[in-house]
């Protein structure tokens, strides 16, 4: 059961819409490469808004993710592609339906 996850808002600058979604897809790679992020979801939330997903078994793969390569590079390219920095949310899981 997956119990914790963040999720994580991003204001791309402007112009940088581009390069914030190329961005994006190229972290499934280095997300595939955690064992302890078994949910990660890249997402567009509107014309220069966008998002991460990722859910945790519990808070050491959480905090795991936290330490890793993915919250590293997008720390290291919040200043030239963001407008504000990462707003990093804390959530519980309540339910989830995934496939079999």
């Amino acid at each position: 059961m997956y119990t914790v996850a963040l999720f994580v808002r991003l204001e791309a600058k402007a112009g940088e819409e581009n390069e914030v979604a190329k961005f994006l897809e190229a972290g499934l790679a280095m997300a595939n490469q955690e064992v302890t992020t078994p949910i990660w979801f890249a997402l567009r939330l509107g014309p220069t808004t966008f998002g991460i997903f990722d859910a945790f078994t519990d808070e050491s793969g959480r905090q795991a993710h936290l330490n890793g390569p993915i919250a590293k590079a997008l720390m290291a390219k919040a200043p030239e592609l963001f407008s504000k920095p990462p707003a990093i949310e804390r959530v519980d899981v309540l339910g989830a339906k995934l496939p079999k």
